[in-house]
């Protein structure tokens, strides 16, 4: 066993629990590039990535409860866990090829930004639009179709669909932490199924992701809702370019 892995595991858990807490984002935009970047395959990472999402996520909502919207997260549910099937047998289909993964990963990071900011790249069209079933449905499904792609079903496309909706920044991040607790262990039962979880590492990495949830949602409570817009933007797009680099470079 490499006990130098297993720790980074840990650590990598820690600091995307964090994330996870503070941004609403279920932590897989973290998890994934830098397991990923320490030596797991991208397919292992994504494994051990949706092992983590129910329980931080869990934890996450649990703080952050008085701001759920239960309905919209039932909308959102429905969809992403179509989307989560959809994109996870995608994802096991062009397993052996990184470079395709990576570009996928990089894909989904822009979309997360794009709709993190519509309001300022376009106020007119932002103000429009608004919570409905049919949108949350809809862009539930695409948004965990392409997630379940790179081994998510949580939050990282969730903040942004309900913030482009003109959803409340706190509230967009309670009720995508809800929604991604269910959408997750759909994907989680797909793997299990087709035997592609690494048992030790996933529970390393979620109980270390657990403790940080805990920890950045505290923060995230306390935290002015323009800050946490720009410090997601940033972390999804730093963090997205480290698979691509990776697959062209290592």
């Amino acid at each position: 066993m490499d006990y130098v892995l297993l720790f980074l595991a840990g650590l990598i858990g820690l600091v995307a629990g964090l994330g996870s807490g503070i941004f609403g984002i279920g932590g897989g935009s973290i998890r994934i590039p830098l397991l990923n970047l320490v030596g797991f395959t991208l397919i292992s990472a994504y494994g051990m990535n949706l092992m983590a999402i129910p329980v931080s996520s869990l934890i996450g909502a649990a703080s952050q409860r008085k701001n759920i919207d239960r309905k919209l997260g039932a909308f959102m549910i429905l969809g992403g866990s179509i989307g989560t099937v959809l994109g996870t047998l995608i994802a096991f289909s062009m397993s052996t090829s990184a470079l395709v993964l990576a570009i996928v990963f990089i894909l989904v990071s822009l979309i997360s930004v794009i709709g993190m900011n519509l309001n300022h790249i376009a106020p007119t069209t932002s103000e429009r639009l608004r919570p409905s079933f049919a949108a949350l449905f809809s862009s539930s499904l695409a948004a965990n179709t392409l997630t379940g792609m790179r081994g998510g079903s949580e939050g990282s496309l969730f903040v942004p669909i309900l913030h482009t909706l003109n959803v409340d920044m706190h509230r967009a991040i309670a009720t995508a932490l809800f929604a991604a607790i269910f959408t997750a262990l759909v994907g989680v039962l797909l793997y299990w199924s087709q035997q592609q979880l690494l048992l030790l590492e996933g529970l390393v990495v979620l109980t270390t992701s657990g403790i940080g949830s805990r920890l950045g949602s505290m923060v995230s409570l306390r935290t002015k809702p323009r800050k946490l817009e720009i410090g997601l933007s940033i972390v999804i797009i730093v963090l997205s370019i480290v698979p691509l680099l990776k697959a062209l470079f290592m």
